[in-house]
């Protein structure tokens, strides 16, 4: 828990953990689905993970501290609500980073089909292991150049692709609309495809809250964190946004899936095989890097559920460089579990399963958030202390209601998926045991020290 991560560390984390293979990959699910009205899908996702950064920002500014957004749970909602959100959130990675191993596979199967799915899984998977053992401004440094990576294989994509529209490179001639609106027009599944995709959505989005787990890491954080807020707003623009509009531009949505990167297979089809490749290795760079991320989050929030009592206590422990080892290691080995399962089924339907339900166990969480921000700013405009915020979410309520209403609508609509709803058969379980359980040891307790007395 020392501060050792640099303000260039922080931006690139919250970066990194917003680009991922489930976006290389996952993007293909969405296009497959909702057609060009993806990009409506995509706009609706940014608005809500904007929503939910400002009302972070003005809670981890006011009490940056490790684990954040569980402690704030416990303060400001309820110490059982944050138990039922601290182990939904450590179950959101635990399923997450597993599919960012299994996405690495996949791509790697394609390169080299003699060796299986399964290998390149662990592979990946022992390199981010060795990462997270070590102190926390090594996770940092690594995830900076991972990061990196990832961006100037994006904007490279985004010139490249305007370009093929344009007519200015390639045989095709200038596109202009023909594919954006061929192939059944901008909406071939209809409108409500839009929505339906939301989940994955917001898998896609997810990673954007590690700023609020690392501001007890971080240092000067009541810098770097609006710092950090405020860029989320162009990066999803820049990042997320303009490489849809050019992808859905210049690649039919009926040729899009889980096969392959999307990106790659847009290249491809215009004859750049060499970008293609390239963009095959940026997807391994993604999985490393969310993973990377996704482990970092997963132990810092099974840490501070140990030190809320709503964990084991020995998870709470820390080394002579301040990491939680014990935390560290049982979510590791959690991650190992799922990979294992995974061996019995590698499927792409086990990778779709595993983003479903990191989407539902992330919106959770997500919503744990932006309510919390609301009880904080009802506390603080009751105590007078509102004044001396050194940031203020905007817009409030509006915003704040913006971001809990808009995600609990879309855990509505996952009931209505056929490929998604059986997330929620695992998803609500991780939420609403460990609540139960919680309960059942306070009234323990409390009959115990009655008795006592």
């Amino acid at each position: 828990m020392n501060r050792g991560l640099k303000n260039r560390h922080l931006q690139l984390i919250s970066l990194g953990g917003i680009i991922g293979s489930g976006y290389f990959l996952g993007t293909g699910y969405v296009l497959e689905k909702a057609g060009p009205a993806a990009i409506l899908s995509y706009l609706l996702g940014g608005a809500i993970v904007l929503c939910v950064m400002l009302c972070l920002a003005e809670l981890a500014v006011a009490e940056p501290i490790a684990g954040s957004f569980v402690t704030y749970a416990r303060k400001y909602i309820g110490p059982t609500w944050a138990c039922g959100v601290g182990w939904t959130y450590w179950m959101t990675w635990v399923s997450y980073v597993p599919s960012e191993m299994i996405a690495a596979g996949i791509i790697m199967n394609n390169f080299v089909p003699q060796i299986s799915q399964l290998w390149w899984a662990v592979l990946f998977g022992l390199l981010v292991t060795i990462v997270n053992l070590f102190h926390v401004d090594k996770f940092g440094e690594s995830e900076f150049w991972l990061a990196i990576i990832k961006i100037i294989a994006l904007i490279a994509f985004s010139i490249v692709g305007a370009l093929i529209v344009f007519g200015i490179i390639g045989d095709t001639g200038y596109l202009g609309s023909s594919i954006f609106l061929g192939s059944g027009g901008f909406a071939p599944n209809g409108y409500w495809s839009i929505i339906l995709t939301m989940t994955i959505i917001l898998v896609n989005f997810q990673g954007t809250e590690i700023i609020g787990l690392a501001a007890g890491e971080c240092k000067n954080p009541e810098k770097s964190i609006p710092l950090a807020v405020r860029n989320v707003t162009w990066r999803i623009i820049a990042l997320y946004i303009i490489p849809i509009s050019v992808l859905i531009s210049i690649l039919p949505w009926d040729k899009a899936g889980l096969d392959d990167s999307v990106f790659a297979v847009a290249m491809a089809n215009y004859g750049f095989e060499r970008f293609s490749a390239l963009f095959a290795f940026v997807v391994l760079t993604a999985a490393l890097s969310c993973s990377n991320s996704g482990l970092y989050g997963t132990s810092r929030a099974m840490y501070s559920l140990a030190t809320l009592g709503m964990a084991p206590r020995s998870f709470a422990e820390l080394n002579k460089n301040g990491m939680p080892k014990n935390a560290v290691l049982i979510s590791i080995v959690s991650c190992w579990f799922i990979i294992l399962l995974y061996s019995f089924d590698a499927s792409a339907t086990v990778y779709t399963y595993l983003l479903a339900l990191s989407g539902f166990t992330g919106v959770i969480a997500w919503i744990s958030i932006c309510w919390s921000q609301y009880r904080f700013r009802k506390q603080a405009v009751a105590d007078g202390t509102f004044a001396a915020l050194k940031y203020k979410t905007p817009l409030f309520p509006y915003v704040t209601l913006f971001g809990i209403w808009a995600q609990v609508f879309c855990l509505v609509v996952l009931a209505f998926e056929p490929d998604l709803r059986e997330s929620l058969l695992v998803g609500v379980p991780f939420l609403v045991v460990p609540m139960a359980v919680y309960r059942v040891r306070q009234w323990k307790l409390r009959r115990a020290l009655v008795s006592s007395n």
